[in-house]
């Protein structure tokens, strides 16, 4: 479709709980259409939604999707997102792109934990939206429980503008609330009359003149009563729900007109609709195979046309346009410009990133990021083989410009490459789309925690490196005092060598050696820390003695001393965040207790939630995203930062050690 005018368009995004029916819903809008001559399944993994493998493979959306058809003369974009929580990330993307949303809640499950989160999360956006029941020809389904869930969930403002026939295997259709002229079957006169008042007396809340024509005692006309319900959705005051049933094409008409009578068209940020300027926002990347990469935008004023030049406000740099497209599920349709307020993709920008301003240099003005959710997940990340270690670090950073809700980061004390995201299958879906974009294969285990050691009494050692093999010898000789110092102070070195005893020219070689020999404790081979050595004594030889030599000596004294300083093994301690419900606080104390955390204060969180401070040690949160998740029914959220190193309990020890030695062993084998 040709559009010309911000008015002939809608983008909405369709959120939900994942199973409840969005993809479904949208093959259903584009079968109405007849852009599809056959509604692909889920279970078939032939959707135009859910196209790639892992979503075929799943029977999930693990992405956003792009879609579009003509309703009424008016352009709808709908915006699919993955329902999973470890997906979160692409709906941000979805939601920064649209200017509405549909509400998707299966008839037979109810308003589910995603649905609610997600709500939340439009309602924070400022989204207007409107709610289809779904699958109300399953079993366990009725009208009055589907509107019971909706409104204790929702509240009083979500009003329903149809009456489903029937339910269950007897469901035939919907009646239309909103058409005085619509035949209403006798056994639902009562059930229509009841709803077609709560309908009246809700539009008229919306619309100061319409509630003094309701209290007058007048009946509204249809106009009266879609201004009305038009008025409350772009307030947020009224949302319509609407019934159906996806796969028979029941209700799907009536969406369809829904989303044009009463959604927004996008609206114009810069006030400038209709000027030559041009500004777009970068909402997705993706890495194609066959294209490239491939960046998703809204147009935001003016036009970004094919064969043409923009300015990477973000980048500070220039880019060509080649080839602009209208994004239908996997397939780029070609087109000569994406005027304000659409969505369009291209290819091979080299400098564009997700959240990133496209425009005019010197003019445009730079739009706020993306603010995607916290990694709360973490894996390490080996190759498994030799030959796929070239190919990592490209892969990876091509997978976190796609994603950027995952991280990726080299953990110093273990030399681990540790990959961060949602979840479990989060992390899952990003190894295997490595594979089959990049060609790249890796396995995810659980990371090493990064241990480090320190000595709890003062000590004094001793080492004397002497070698004799012919022609230069080497001798190098030193004497140290160990002491621990507080938490957190790391390494000092000190000389207090007098009388030349070791010269001026070796004592940086002598602290050159113990450093390097820090890298390797005696209690497990971790980092030492929180030490300070002093070089007190020592003695050379005029012909023998090198740098090399003291090197080698400080560094035997260094381990000399550690065996008899009392070692001991450190923990990092991580600072815990957890907000839930308030029915499940006590669950969670109970659980972060059985992990040796200490509560260090609750506090009243949004209404109905509370918030839990503790500190707990590294080695006990490695799976704690997927167990929060379990004992919330998925609306738990929890932040963790480090906060310090404590001393190990003795009886933790030869546990942390043996499970340190097990996964470098695994780690090694690969190599």
């Amino acid at each position: 479709m040709n559009m010309e005018s911000r008015e002939q368009l809608r983008n909405c995004v369709l959120l939900s709980h994942s199973g409840a029916g969005k993809t479904t819903l949208a093959e259903a809008m584009l079968y109405e259409k007849g852009l599809i001559t056959r509604m692909g399944t889920v279970e078939s993994g032939n959707t135009v939604s859910d196209y790639e493998e892992e979503e075929i493979k799943r029977g999930n959306s693990v992405q956003t999707s792009l879609l579009n058809l003509e309703w009424k003369g008016t352009k709808i974009n709908l915006i699919d997102t993955p329902g999973l929580a470890d997906f979160r990330g692409e709906v941000v993307s979805g939601i920064r792109a649209a200017d509405s949303a549909l509400m998707v809640v299966s008839g037979n499950s109810g308003v589910e934990v995603g649905t609610k989160q997600l709500w939340a999360l439009a309602r924070s956006h400022g989204l207007p939206r409107i709610i289809f029941v779904s699958k109300m020809d399953r079993e366990n389904t009725s009208f009055s429980r589907a509107m019971e869930s909706i409104q204790d969930n929702f509240g009083r403002e979500c009003v329903p503008i149809q009456i489903p026939l029937g339910s269950e295997s007897n469901f035939s259709g919907v009646l239309n609330l909103l058409d005085p002229l619509v035949s209403v079957p006798s056994d639902y006169e009562s059930e229509v009359a009841i709803a077609r008042e709560r309908l009246m007396e809700a539009a008229a809340e919306c619309d100061d003149q319409l509630a003094e024509k309701y209290l007058e005692g007048e009946e509204l006309t249809s106009d009266e009563l879609l201004t009305g319900l038009g008025n409350g959705v772009m307030n947020g005051d009224l949302i319509p729900v609407m019934f159906g049933s996806a796969p028979s094409g029941a209700g799907i008409l009536e969406v369809l007109n829904g989303i044009v009578d009463f959604l927004p068209p996008p609206g114009d940020p810069s006030g400038k609709a209709g000027e030559e300027e041009q500004s777009a926002y970068v909402f997705k990347t993706t890495a194609d195979p066959f294209v490239g990469k491939l960046s998703y935008f809204r147009v935001q004023s003016g036009k970004i046309s094919s064969d043409s030049q923009v300015w990477n406000i973000s980048a500070n740099q220039s880019e060509r346009i080649g080839q602009v497209y209208v994004p239908q599920g996997k397939d780029q349709v070609p087109a000569e410009y994406i005027l304000a307020g659409d969505i369009g993709a291209v290819s091979k920008l080299d400098s564009v990133l997700t959240g990133h301003t496209l425009g005019i240099q010197g003019v445009t003005n730079e739009m706020s990021g993306l603010e995607f959710p916290s990694a709360i997940y973490t894996r390490a990340v080996f190759p498994k083989t030799k030959s796929d270690i070239d190919k990592l670090t490209s892969s990876l950073a091509r997978i976190t410009e796609e994603d950027p809700s995952v991280t990726v980061a080299r953990e110093k004390d273990t030399s681990e490459i540790i990959m961060s995201g949602l979840g479990d299958t989060h992390l899952e879906v990003c190894a295997e789309k490595m594979e089959r974009k990049f060609g790249l294969r890796v396995d995810l285990e659980r990371p090493r925690v990064p241990y480090r050691e320190t000595i709890s009494t003062p000590t004094s050692a001793e080492f004397k490196h002497k070698k004799q093999s012919g022609g230069a010898g080497q001798y190098g000789h030193v004497i140290l005092e160990l002491q621990p110092l507080s938490n957190g102070d790391g390494f000092e070195f000190e000389s207090r060598v007098v009388g030349g005893s070791v010269p001026r020219e070796y004592i940086p070689s002598v602290e050159k050696g113990i450093r390097a020999a820090l890298a390797t404790g005696t209690v497990g081979g971790f980092p030492v820390t929180d030490l300070k050595a002093t070089l007190v004594d020592g003695s050379f030889h005029s012909v023998d003695s090198s740098g090399v030599s003291f090197e080698i000596a400080a560094g035997r004294a260094l381990s000399v001393g550690m065996e008899r300083a009392q070692p001991v093994l450190l923990e990092p301690v991580m600072k815990v965040v957890v907000k839930v419900p308030d029915e499940y606080t006590g669950d969670i104390i109970g659980d972060l207790n059985s992990r040796r955390g200490r509560i260090s204060g609750m506090a009243s969180a949004e209404e109905g939630y509370s918030s839990t401070e503790a500190d707990v040690p590294h080695a006990e949160m490695l799976d704690y995203a997927t167990t929060l998740r379990s004992l919330t029914q998925g609306l738990g959220t929890f932040s963790m930062e480090f906060s310090r190193y404590e001393e190990t309990p003795k009886h933790l020890v030869d546990i942390a050690v043996t499970d340190n030695e097990e996964l470098v062993e695994r780690a090694g084998s690969r190599n």
